[in-house]
């Protein structure tokens, strides 16, 4: 899949633990050659920004967030790019905090046109 993310708003599926992304968390994706990069917001987080290279199906970013706590954070993520049934994107993601212990995984999902 090539498709690029240029232009595209995602959306968790589901909320993360408190401090981090959620449900209301909307990431605004850019895209040029292999670069991406993205600005997100909302529920705990007040501005974040990502980073990164994509080759074929797979994103590979780093992520800095200032909380509405005024605590920032930061870490390493890899998502893998696929298409939903319905045509929206999907991006399955591997993400390891660096400024701090824990790692995990989440969906976020290209919103509806």
């Amino acid at each position: 899949m090539t498709r690029s993310l240029d232009g595209l708003v995602f959306v968790p599926v589901a909320d993360q633990a408190p401090g981090q992304v959620g449900r209301r968390t909307r990431f605004e994706y850019h895209e040029e050659e292999d670069r991406i990069w993205a600005e997100y917001r909302g529920g705990d987080v007040v501005r974040g920004y990502l980073v990164g290279t994509r080759e074929g199906d797979t994103v590979d970013f780093r992520y800095v967030q200032l909380r509405t706590d005024g605590t920032t954070a930061s870490g390493h993520c890899t998502s893998l790019v696929t298409e939903l049934p319905d045509g929206r994107l999907r991006l399955e993601e591997s993400w390891t905090w660096e400024s701090r212990e824990g790692s995990g995984t989440s969906v976020v999902e290209q919103t509806p046109a």
